[in-house]
């Protein structure tokens, strides 16, 4: 079973349009899916949208009255999956961002990567249409979560966009008494990778083409988001894969995916 994650907080113009075409993917690449979703308080019309979508798919919905943030949506989903799955070697997560930032086309890839023995696989954004800020923030990011969050071998570790088998994600939450994630936001995203790729035997990384999202950030926050990766790279400390990182080697080869 592949459970599809998507975090949702006011995406009523993409939402829908994001489920339907997750559902053309898996009939154009037939596997068992479920769609897992969490609406984080949204105050549009998101609700509504995944009410209608909810009748016509294998979709389960999470909803909040008030906001929690990106990290405790994500660690929602996550755990629903590993609750639902009775073979978590087998079964995998997949987050999908809500707005097309990357689209659910480069999800078959990610899935032939997990078929072919990793156990995350992470899709890298580098030379979208973001703005310059926002794509040089991307290319940095690793060098800005040292010394705590470090994956040798991974450029891209806030895309958002992210396959694990979910024994993996077992593993990672064995030791941890309170939540998964202890950041939120972009730095979350890069939390999750960094959690994951701890515990995991082989890692993959897939190119996808990226695109501008429905209010995604301006290229005047980027400093700002640069500041907030710096801080949580020096409060937390995450142990690397494999104990030093399994650098470019331990990967599966890249692999192009279309949009």
């Amino acid at each position: 079973m592949i459970y599809v994650c998507v975090t949702a907080k006011d995406n009523a113009t993409t939402i829908g349009l994001v489920l339907w075409k997750v559902r053309q993917v898996f009939t154009e690449f037939p596997r068992e899916y479920q769609l897992l979703v969490a609406d984080d308080g949204s105050t549009d019309a998101t609700a509504e949208v995944l009410e209608r979508y909810q009748h016509v798919l294998p979709m389960t919905v999470f909803r909040r009255d008030g906001p929690r943030g990106y990290a405790a949506s994500v660690e929602t989903l996550l755990r629903a999956a590993l609750e639902r799955s009775d073979r978590p070697k087998r079964d995998s997560a997949i987050l999908v961002p809500p707005d097309f930032a990357i689209s659910p086309d480069a999800i078959p890839a990610l899935v032939r990567r997990l078929e072919s023995g990793a156990d995350v696989v992470i899709a890298e954004s580098l030379d979208g249409n973001e703005p310059f800020g926002l794509r040089l923030l991307r290319r940095s990011t690793p060098w800005l979560l040292r010394p705590g969050v470090r994956v040798p071998g991974v450029r891209d570790l806030t895309s958002g966009f992210l396959a694990l088998r979910l024994v993996t994600l077992k593993l990672a939450l064995r030791d941890r008494a309170g939540a998964l994630l202890e950041s939120d936001g972009i730095c979350a995203r890069a939390e999750l990778v960094a959690r994951a790729a701890a515990e995991a035997r082989q890692i993959a990384v897939v190119s996808v083409p990226s695109r501008p999202a429905a209010g995604s950030r301006t290229e005047t926050s980027a400093l700002a988001l640069a500041l907030q990766l710096f801080r949580t790279g020096r409060r937390l400390r995450i142990r690397a894969p494999g104990g030093g990182g399994p650098g470019i080697g331990a990967k599966l080869p890249g692999e192009q995916a279309t949009s």
